[in-house]
């Protein structure tokens, strides 16, 4: 069945490639700015982020940003989701200059081995890249559910990570249609602002 959002989804990744390269620039030094001001930020433990592609918001300023005793980290895809039972990612520290090798969707990730990628439930922050996002904190990304099956235990419990989504401002909807699997963002924070669905604190 082909998904009703896809035309949403072509036309919000096209008006993000279309802005200019300063436009760019400029929005990957707010987002850090928005991301390291959050209210629940945390000052140690494992954060993620996410290898920008296709037009998505950098988050390298972020990552040099971060406190010192911050782990940064990238997803990592199972090896072989076939035999998978849960599909999750998992998550592997990585710093500018360390190996990484190219996922079968072409994204870099750490080369590192099994035994040491870290579980959903080990980070304290996820930012999560998207295509589009509403008031609510409805998430559109690119329809592989990857992000939702592995944080999907956020449906029903408040436990960490935060889940944050990064953005340009260009990328929120009116109103996103969600599904029973989707799982909302805790806050959105795009190069003009800090968007908190829940008035979190």
């Amino acid at each position: 069945m082909t998904d009703p959002r896809n035309a949403l989804r072509r036309s919000l990744r096209q008006a993000r490639r279309d802005l200019p390269a300063k436009t760019r620039i400029d929005a990957a030094e707010s987002v850090a700015g928005q991301l390291l001001s959050l209210p629940f930020f945390p000052r140690r433990g494992h954060v993620a982020g996410y290898w920008a592609m296709d037009g998505e918001i950098a988050l390298h300023v972020w990552q040099m940003r971060l406190p010192p005793e911050v782990t940064y980290c990238l997803p990592v895809l199972p090896a072989d989701p076939v035999n998978r039972i849960d599909q999750g990612l998992r998550f592997a520290p990585w710093r500018p200059g360390a190996p990484l090798v190219t996922n079968r969707y072409g994204i870099p990730e750490p080369e590192v081995a099994p035994l040491e990628l870290l579980e959903p439930a080990d980070m304290a922050l996820v930012v999560l890249p998207l295509v589009g996002f509403d008031a609510t904190g409805n998430r559109l990304g690119m329809g592989g559910g990857w992000y939702d099956r592995t944080f999907a235990f956020r449906r029903t419990s408040a436990a960490p990570p935060w889940l944050v989504g990064a953005g340009f401002a260009c990328q929120q909807a009116d109103q996103l249609p969600s599904a029973d699997w989707d799982v909302p963002l805790d806050a959105v924070c795009t190069e003009r602002s800090t968007l908190l669905p829940n008035g979190t604190k």
